[in-house]
């Protein structure tokens, strides 16, 4: 798919929007218009197809990590269990899932996509070296033709049976009449999805095999199942935003339905977040973060930006935000797209045992070389009677923690070092109900 293709010049996070926004455009601005009736897709490593019409009307065949056979939900769109080879019954949705096939080691997991139906033919992938990444499509007969002779050669020798099923599949279709047009819209489409995103919208596909030798296999397993999940509940999420948001733009709606579908943009919003630093946690479990990412970000100014979208957040819950920089600091060293992430998670992480009536008190200041973030959280008095005790949180995997007496779901301590360290942050350790986190400053500019 890449021959005659220039090198990308993006890195990982960019080509996975890149990626997401791409399914998005090809499900809902090419496919879903055409009303399709049949056809088939394949897929590694994970079942990019998600739209339910189109699930419906197409045969799938997905290459999956064996790491993913023990989920037992086969209704939120993951794999099935390792004692069911293929699914041909419906979920509660009424959509019919697709056929597992075993994904090997060197397959490596960058994503690809193949549609095959008698109205059109596509194929969707990333490709490249770290730092050159590339989105491809491709909807040439020729390529596409080379591309399912590779697969078919590869089922032969692994199960024959499922390679007659597929061959068997597209001999059905008949006569296929190729849409010459259909990469020169794709394009545009995708530009346009792409600048309508919001910028707290970070989306992602599994990334490649770990790069950490030390790192247990079994680890690998849960690593890569958190990054399927979280993908699975951010998916729908988006959906949802998306319609809201275009229920928004509408000038007839009464004053309380407008209320009401902005707090569930905002809810939909922050969930989005929090899965997708769960995400990057998870990922810090495979590679080496690159400091070469880091620039020069002003911190100040940020947290002023964020802060009256935090305290609406924090409004809901009966909390109470102050914030208090001290002005004229200099600029620190970090990756601003991600470092606003994790800052609404350290927030997120702050005030979750905070009662009504609590208080969060955000400071910054200058400390020598660096700059002192610290999160205070300050609970209202009240009677000793009327006190819980919350347990302490136990965890869940390298990644996350979970607090059995608030039901709370966070990353773990050690994630939280890790993918504050990878921003150039250093979490100083807990005292009382306090987080204080120092980030180096960057050096003047001539």
């Amino acid at each position: 798919m890449a021959e005659g293709v220039p090198f990308g010049r993006v890195d990982e996070p960019i080509v996975r929007r890149l990626w997401w926004a791409a399914l998005e455009t090809l499900q809902e601005d090419i496919l879903l218009p055409m009303n399709l009736s049949r056809g088939l897709w394949l897929a590694s490593p994970l079942p990019a197809l998600y739209e339910p019409r189109l699930l419906n009307r197409l045969q799938g065949w997905v290459w999956a990590p064996d790491e993913l056979d023990s989920l037992q939900w086969p209704q939120v769109g993951l794999l099935p269990s390792s004692q069911v080879r293929s699914i041909h019954e419906q979920n509660d949705s009424g959509i019919n899932l697709y056929k597992r096939l075993p994904l090997l080691e060197e397959d490596g997991n960058d994503p690809l996509l193949i549609i095959i139906t008698p109205e059109v033919q596509v194929a969707l992938a990333l490709q490249g070296q770290p730092g050159h990444r590339n989105l491809l499509i491709r909807t040439d007969p020729e390529t596409l033709g080379d591309l399912l002779k590779i697969l078919h050669l590869r089922l032969n020798t692994e199960d024959s049976q499922e390679s007659s099923e597929i061959r068997k599949a597209l001999a059905d279709l008949g006569p296929l009449r190729s849409d010459h047009g259909l990469e020169q819209a794709f394009w545009p489409l995708l530009s346009q999805r792409l600048a309508g995103l919001a910028p707290s919208l970070a989306l992602n596909t599994l990334p490649d095999k770990p790069i950490f030798e030390q790192t247990a296999k079994e680890t690998i397993g849960e690593i890569t199942l958190l990054e399927a999940l979280t993908h699975e509940v951010r998916t729908p999420l988006a959906t949802i935003r998306t319609l809201i948001r275009s229920l928004l733009r509408r000038n007839d709606l009464p004053e309380v339905v407008v209320s009401r579908l902005n707090q569930i943009d905002s809810e939909c919003t922050e969930q989005i977040d929090r899965f997708g630093l769960i995400f990057n946690a998870a990922e810090l479990q495979r590679q080496q973060p690159s400091k070469s990412r880091l620039a020069s970000t002003n911190l100040g100014r940020m947290l002023e930006m964020l802060h009256p979208g935090w305290s609406q957040q924090l409004k809901r819950r009966g909390v109470t935000l102050r914030i208090d920089i001290t002005p004229d600091l200099p600029e620190v060293l970090s990756d601003s797209e991600r470092l606003e992430m994790m800052l609404g998670g350290l927030i997120d992480r702050s005030s979750r045992g905070l009662q009504p009536g609590g208080t969060l008190s955000l400071e910054l200041r200058p400390a020598g070389p660096r700059l002192k973030l610290q999160i205070l959280s300050e609970t209202p008095h009240c009677d000793e009677n009327d006190s819980e005790v919350i347990e302490a949180n136990s965890d869940l995997g390298p990644v996350l923690s979970w607090n059995p007496s608030t039901g709370s779901l966070q990353l773990s301590q050690a994630a939280t070092h890790r993918l504050l360290a990878s921003l150039g942050g250093r979490l100083a350790h807990r005292r009382d109900s306090a987080l204080t986190v120092f980030f180096p400053v960057a050096e003047a500019k001539d």
